[in-house]
């Protein structure tokens, strides 16, 4: 009888559920030339450089690889790159912006740590990681 009671008590427990790790707040890049800061836009995560530190040499930080030559001259500093975030398992799952390459690719961000985030971006079965660490 006691084995039923335990049985049905563990069977009554909800299950704990993995949900994603926040990601907000300031963000520095791998290779440490831009200052991310990611947060909320409606019902999804998004992010912005909001600080240039290292600009392409030559020229101003802008869109210059942008398809749309209308936008090759609109500034890369608080340009919002990462679009579309929302929680899938232990993970979030969006569209990330390659001002360097002109580029949009299908993206998925992962906190490693309280002072990591894995940020990798996809075409078809190639990724790349990277890994950037949070501004204090």
């Amino acid at each position: 009888m006691r084995s039923i009671a335990i049985s049905l008590l563990v069977a009554a427990t909800p299950t704990i559920a993995y949900a994603a790790e926040p990601v907000s707040g300031r963000w520095l890049t791998d290779d440490g030339k831009a200052i991310v800061t990611i947060g909320t836009c409606g019902d999804t995560v998004c992010g912005k450089i909001s600080k240039v530190l290292k600009p392409r040499p030559g020229g101003p930080a802008v869109d210059a690889n942008n398809p749309d030559p209308k936008l090759r001259d609109r500034p890369i500093e608080g340009m919002r790159f990462l679009t579309g975030f929302t929680p899938k398992g232990d993970s979030w799952n969006g569209k990330i912006y390659s001002p360097e390459e002109g580029k949009t690719y299908k993206s998925v961000l992962t906190r490693e740590s309280a002072d990591k985030l894995k940020v990798k971006g996809c075409v078809l079965f190639f990724c790349k990681t990277q890994i950037w660490s949070r501004v204090k």
